[in-house]
């Protein structure tokens, strides 16, 4: 993660997830839910990708741990878990992920001040001269994020704290970035993006965006074959 001064969930089989079938090929299809922009087997590349990237960033997984941010990045951290214990073996998904709750470190908790605290659960290994990777599945103002490195350092002191996220749909607020994303997803402030997650959610998984808007492709092609007869 980068800045200016940046189990939980049920896991899956990485090689059962990357069979999965988005059904759209990549392509974004509409819904009465969005568009969605990421189906199950493009979600379970990004993971598989973002596994990867951190073994290899970490020169192994023997130092890493991974903290879920809830919901659903304690779903995703789940998933990685598999992932790394896949490509590093030494990496115990048992001993290795928890939880982090950041309700009470928020700055907005005196606009919002009725919150539900989650639990905050440390991997069994700790995180003390750990490279902890914070899991969270939409990045925004980068806020949620501030409030989780200062819950990090009221319980120890990691050698690195990196920052791995599904999307990135910018419009950041403070000056954090991730160090691994699933896709950067320009938008709109507007515009509602959701992550949705089987565990949590039920379905396929998915990652949809509400709030664009339409454009008529039907009158795109007719004025471009109108141009093309004059």
């Amino acid at each position: 993660m980068h800045a200016g001064t940046g189990m939980p969930g049920t896991p899956d089989s990485s090689a059962a997830a990357d069979a999965q079938s988005s059904g759209n090929g990549g392509i974004p299809h509409d819904s009465d839910d969005g568009t969605t922009v990421l189906g199950a087997s493009d979600v379970a590349r990004a993971l598989t990708r973002i596994a990867h990237e951190i073994v290899e960033r970490a020169k192994g997984a023997q130092d890493v741990v991974l903290l879920g941010i809830p919901t659903r990045g304690v779903t995703l951290a789940a998933r990685l878990a598999t992932r790394l214990a896949a490509i590093d073996p030494v990496f115990d998904p048992a001993r290795d992920v928890g939880e982090l709750d950041v309700t009470m470190y928020r700055d907005d908790l005196r606009r919002q001040p009725t919150r539900a605290v989650g639990p905050t659960r440390l991997p069994e290994a700790g995180i003390e001269g750990k490279t902890v990777v914070l899991v969270d599945d939409v990045l925004f103002s980068g806020r949620t994020i501030r409030a989780a490195l200062d819950a990090i350092g009221d319980l120890g002191r990691p050698r690195a704290v990196r920052l791995a996220c599904l999307v990135d749909r910018g419009h950041r607020e403070l000056p954090i970035r991730p160090d691994f994303v699933g896709k950067n997803l320009p938008t709109a402030t507007s515009e509602r993006v959701r992550v949705r997650l089987a565990e949590v959610d039920g379905g396929e998984d998915a990652v949809l965006i509400s709030g664009r808007a339409v454009v008529d492709h039907a009158d795109d092609r007719a004025s471009d074959t109108g141009r093309g007869t004059r």
